[in-house]
């Protein structure tokens, strides 16, 4: 910002020749910085990385039995993206938003006496066991309750789900397609978005594989479904309720808790959610009846802390609940527990 010269106003007529002899010292003024916090996808204990990152400091898991390579972070991504603008040609295709997290650390052979505290950065290797991303569509949007939501396709990755102290078999990918909320980029999956458990043994396949749920999904009845939500509220008092009903959940007898639709939120996403309402500025309702778009996104965001491997499955799981208790108001009896 430019400096400004702050000028005394006595009420004098003031020539340009005598102007200095009227002028007082300068102050500077200048705007403290506003931090904003950063809206991600997805939070819990992931960092932000690049696509080179993943590509030129990290090595490639291997099945340890026949030393053959697995299908790579970036291969899994890139097979992803190219599958978005094959099929999306029309479209604007965004770069990826990475994270990752569970840093798996080793080093090089010819580094393997040397003490920790004398290893150099050549030394050493790392790869993630986990890594998802999201690749915005901007060009395909549509506006719900006054949040613009962008088409996203949505990847994870998690070595963990594998074998690799076997030999080779196939991998385990999550792929979704769905709408990300611009306001808090708060993931929106639903059920025929979702491929959570494709099993691949080469990126050809994936890509094949990733191509057919592209062709499945129906992103005019995902909007509906969604716009339909803020038709109906809740009051304080059904909101508070349904809250007490999903903490109550974790504890029922497993006999008991398979005769009732799934609720896969921990009890510190459910604690998020009150948080959530009392204190959001999008979607918080403090003292009002609060519209079950809203109580959507409240769900949605609390699986921010989900880690990845589990992100997929709870962003779907958010949109069965919404849309259960939706249903539930209008006397459906399957998601009827949560409200009665």
């Amino acid at each position: 910002m430019e400096a400004l010269q702050i000028i005394a106003n006595n009420g004098t007529v003031r020539r340009a020749s005598s102007f200095n002899e009227y002028a007082e010292d300068a102050q500077i003024i200048t705007d403290e910085p506003i931090i904003r916090k950063a809206n991600h996808f997805i939070e819990a204990n992931t960092q932000e990385v690049t696509l080179q990152h993943l590509v030129k400091d990290c090595i490639i898991p291997v099945f340890s039995k026949d030393n053959e390579l697995t299908i790579s972070h970036p291969q899994f991504i890139e097979t992803v993206y190219d599958a978005a603008q094959s099929f999306f040609s029309r479209e604007r295709i965004e770069q990826p938003e990475i994270r990752t997290s569970h840093v798996v650390k080793g080093r090089i052979p010819q580094a393997i006496h040397k003490p920790a505290n004398q290893l150099l950065e050549s030394d050493k290797t790392i790869y993630y066991e986990r890594a998802a991303f999201s690749i915005d569509i901007p060009t395909v949007y549509e506006t719900v309750e006054g949040n613009r939501l962008n088409l996203s396709v949505t990847g994870v990755r998690a070595f963990n789900r594998e074998s690799l102290f076997s030999k080779k078999s196939a991998e385990r990918f999550s792929v979704a397609i769905g709408f990300k909320n611009q306001v808090c980029c708060n993931m929106c999956v639903s059920t025929d978005g979702l491929k959570n458990d494709i099993r691949v043994t080469s990126s050809r396949d994936l890509y094949q594989a990733i191509l057919e749920l592209f062709n499945q999904y129906n992103p005019a009845k995902h909007i509906h479904l969604m716009q339909s939500l803020g038709d109906s509220h809740l009051s304080e008092h059904q909101f508070c309720q349904i809250l007490g009903k999903m903490r109550l959940y974790q504890c029922l007898p497993q006999g008991y808790q398979k005769r009732l639709p799934r609720m896969l939120l921990t009890d510190s996403q459910i604690n998020n959610v009150a948080r959530s309402y009392i204190s959001d500025e999008n979607f918080g309702s403090l003292g009002n009846d609060l519209n079950m778009w809203k109580f959507y996104n409240l769900l949605t965001g609390s699986n921010k802390s989900s880690y990845i491997d589990s992100f997929l499955d709870r962003s779907l799981n958010a949109t069965e609940i919404a849309q259960g208790i939706n249903n539930a108001l209008h006397g459906d009896e399957q998601f009827k527990w949560f409200i009665d």
